[in-house]
């Protein structure tokens, strides 16, 4: 089932989904399990399952030439999102990346997704490797992710890459699209950004799910100018739980978003981790609380491999 159809009857009730990343090399399936598992007391409708480009290095051998070397690799998110289905029976949310893949292996993708009846995927650029300064898109791939919605789009009408294919057929993709509170940190401003979000939105995207922000208020700005821009599909708010004291120097490096003062105090006034957590879970809580008054259609949780945080908040609300 799409992710619309899964709001539409959910009839203003605010859902709870959360995102899961592929286990690393080496590690089996019984792992990710293991951190879902928990979670479905809650009932989830979906489940996103990130992609992790593979990581590597350029190591120079004996002979004087550079190898690449793949230092960090995960299982593929269409197998991932095939066991959840298949284990779980529910509805999975693949990413789909711009970074790393061709064209026609971003269509072979969506050719097993739609094999296996996953009806939903999350189109999205992708983030720079670790060895490169900024986003190099795949030479025969998309630059941006309104390129990507593009080709999923027409691929939902039954156009694919090959214009001699026999008897195409049409996918049926519900297409999420990202979108940033605090702007991307690649725009020069947040009115550019909306600009961005609503040529995505024009090209077919069907819903946004939203950067992780810890003040409401910006959500609350951003959905406002969202809706006087035209941008009338439903906006899911992402939520992060702060779960050690670095995060609050981290994440805004990384992530490019504001910690606000009070959580920043409160997190650094903690004695230990297991302290800043539950700062963290109760500031979500309460954050969650407020989406929840607002009319949010879902409170999708970014669990970065743990799940207790996120069971905590998630038995606290629903």
């Amino acid at each position: 089932m799409k992710v619309t159809e899964h709001l539409e009857r959910a009839k203003g009730k605010t859902l709870f989904s959360f995102e899961v990343l592929p286990p690393l090399k080496g590690e089996n399936i019984r792992s990710l399990f293991d951190h879902i598992d928990p979670l479905m007391e809650f009932k989830p409708p979906f489940i996103d399952v990130t992609y992790h480009r593979e990581e590597f290095v350029f190591k120079k051998r004996p002979n004087g030439l550079l190898e690449k070397i793949t230092t960090k690799k995960r299982p593929g998110t269409v197998a991932i999102c095939a066991a959840i289905q298949n284990h779980y029976k529910v509805d999975t949310v693949p990413h789909i990346l711009c970074g790393g893949f061709s064209k026609e292996e971003t269509e072979n993708a969506l050719i097993e997704l739609q094999f296996l009846g996953i009806d939903n995927v999350l189109a999205l650029q992708g983030d720079a490797i670790k060895n490169e300064g900024r986003f190099i898109p795949h030479p025969l791939g998309h630059h941006y992710a309104s390129e990507l919605v593009q080709q999923i789009v027409q691929q939902n009408s039954g156009r694919y890459l090959d214009e001699d294919l026999q008897n195409p057929q049409p996918s049926g993709f519900c297409i999420g699209v990202a979108g940033y509170p605090e702007k991307h940190f690649g725009s020069p401003n947040l009115k550019t950004d909306l600009k961005y979000l609503k040529h995505k939105v024009d090209l077919g995207a069907n819903y946004i799910v939203t950067q992780m922000f810890f003040d409401n208020g910006r959500f609350f700005e951003f959905v406002k100018n969202c809706r006087e821009n035209g941008i009338n599909v439903p906006i899911i708010p992402g939520i992060k739980p702060i779960t050690t004291k670095t995060q609050i120097s981290v994440l805004p490096t990384v992530f490019h978003i504001d910690i606000p003062e009070a959580l920043a105090e409160a997190v650094e006034k903690c004695k230990d981790n297991a302290a800043a957590k539950q700062v963290g879970i109760e500031w979500a809580i309460q954050q969650s609380k407020e989406l929840m008054s607002f009319g949010v259609p879902t409170l999708h949780f970014y669990s970065m491999g743990k799940s207790d945080p996120i069971y905590g908040i998630a038995k606290a609300l629903f």
